[in-house]
């Protein structure tokens, strides 16, 4: 019912400002020939009066738009402006910033390692099993960690692969004679590590949905991270490794000869 009134609203005024047009005309064209001239070619244009300072309703009129699009559909047109603007954000981070040898140390300290260079072909870093293990402090995680474990962290960013590290950032050392407890850090303790891979976690999927907004966003993230082997632990007392003999096979199988009894 709404559009209907609107609609015959619309066309009454249409008719009105064609009607008065048409009378603006024939009168000009009447005092024209009371006064005895003709109407030439060469004769300057008759200006009409704008139809805003007669009917101030025309120029409220004009700003309405009648077409069968909804509310949804400008808000679709803002989604994807606002996601343009996010796209554009995001090619902006994109460009990385370059580092200086010193601020490479310094972010390198904050995070919690050190880099002490390539590992060489020549070099025998990987012992066997020692009963000592250390928790250090990687950013914001914290691992558990013996000679020879490997662990996952969120990805370094100034070492490559085959890069020999020191963890510097040991809270606690433990044997099994003795612990020793960080306040929070152990100053004199290193775990050293190996860098063997940059990878990428999982993806995980994110889904965002906003109701009554026609809005759903699906993205995925996959977490950058970095593979560490440990190698040495060291600022605590080793114990010496226990050699156990083994009982050899030919003594199991060795069975009592059996007596005569006469």
């Amino acid at each position: 019912m709404a559009s209907l009134r609107c609609i015959r609203e619309l066309s009454r005024r249409v008719t009105t400002v064609f009607s008065i047009n048409q009378t603006r005309l024939i009168s000009s064209l009447r005092g024209l020939e009371l006064s005895g001239t003709s109407i030439t070619h060469e004769a300057a244009p008759v200006q009409n009066r704008s139809l805003t300072r007669d009917f101030p309703w025309y120029s409220r009129s004009q700003g309405r738009h009648f077409a069968s699009t909804t509310n949804g559909s400008e808000g679709e047109d803002d989604d994807e402006d606002e996601d343009e603007e996010e796209y554009e954000d995001s090619a902006e981070m994109e460009v990385e910033r370059e580092y200086s040898p010193a601020e490479k140390v310094e972010s390198a300290a904050e995070i919690g390692y050190k880099v002490m260079g390539p590992l060489k072909p020549s070099e025998r870093l990987f012992k066997p099993y020692e009963p000592v293990f250390a928790v250090v402090q990687i950013g914001s995680h914290q691992f558990k960690v013996s000679n020879g474990d490997s662990i996952f962290t969120e990805k370094l960013k100034f070492c490559d692969i085959n890069d020999k590290l020191t963890l510097t950032k040991v809270l606690l050392l433990g044997s099994a004679s003795q612990t020793i407890i960080g306040r929070p850090i152990l100053p004199d303790a290193t775990v050293h590590a190996v860098v063997e891979e940059h990878a990428l976690d999982e993806k995980v999927l994110i889904f965002k949905k906003k109701r009554r907004k026609n809005y759903r966003r699906t993205t995925g993230h996959r977490q950058e991270l970095t593979k560490l082997r440990i190698t040495d632990i060291q600022g605590i007392e080793k114990p010496e490794p226990q050699i156990v003999l083994k009982p050899s096979k030919a003594a199991d199988t060795e069975q009592p000869k059996a007596e005569l009894v006469g």
